[in-house]
Formats: structure tokens, sequence, C-alpha cells
């Protein structure tokens, strides 16, 4: 049976936690976490944190064993940009794009 979580509104690029999802898809629940706790990404503690959301949504299950949970699926999907704006020279403007992301774990059962 599969269970997921999900984080919406990340304030960080999209592309950035996407380097650390690539690195837990696939592993075992308890590998993916010893993973995530080492890494030394600002995403990290973010993936973590939900990866441990969907073990949780796991165990209220009946009949699951938590240890054989395997992550299935991990998607970072982008968010909604926030557009500010930076003074330049000679009166000018440059443009920021403050992304955001919504992470998506799914985890299931070998």
């Amino acid at each position: 049976m599969e269970n997921r979580a999900v984080l919406k509104y990340l304030r960080i690029a999209p592309r950035k936690v996407r380097v650390v999802a690539d690195q837990v898809r696939g592993k075992t629940v308890a590998e993916a976490l010893t993973i995530l706790r080492f890494l030394e990404k600002r995403g990290a503690p973010h993936v973590a944190k939900v990866l441990s959301s969907a073990v949780a949504n796991a165990k209220q299950g009946k009949d699951v064993d938590v240890d054989a949970l395997v992550v299935k699926t991990i998607m970072v999907d982008e968010g909604p940009t926030m557009k500010r704006f930076m003074p330049r020279a000679m009166g000018r403007a440059t443009k920021i794009l403050k992304r955001t992301c919504h992470v998506t774990v799914v985890v299931s059962e070998q």
C-alpha cells in the first residue's frame, strides 16, 4: 500500500531540492533518512521531514511493516514564484525571481 506526504510552498528553488531528492529515490526509508541527515544541502532537512511524515502516515494504516518501506517516488514540482525588483544604476531595475517548490514523497512496501 502506498502512503504519501506533501510539503507545499517551500521557499527554496526546485532545482536545488531536486539534487537532494535524486539522492534518496528508490532507497529504503532508513537508508534515505541517514543520507539526508549527513547531506550538506539546504533542502535536505525539509525532504527528511516530508519523508518522516510519509512514514508516519504509513504507520496509521493497518498491517504495514515500517522497516520494509521504500521511497517509491519523490517529486519536486515548481510552486508560485514571487517577483521582486532590485534598483540598479541610472534609474533601472532588475527583476529577482524568488522561486518556491512543492515536494511530494510516496512510500510503499517492497
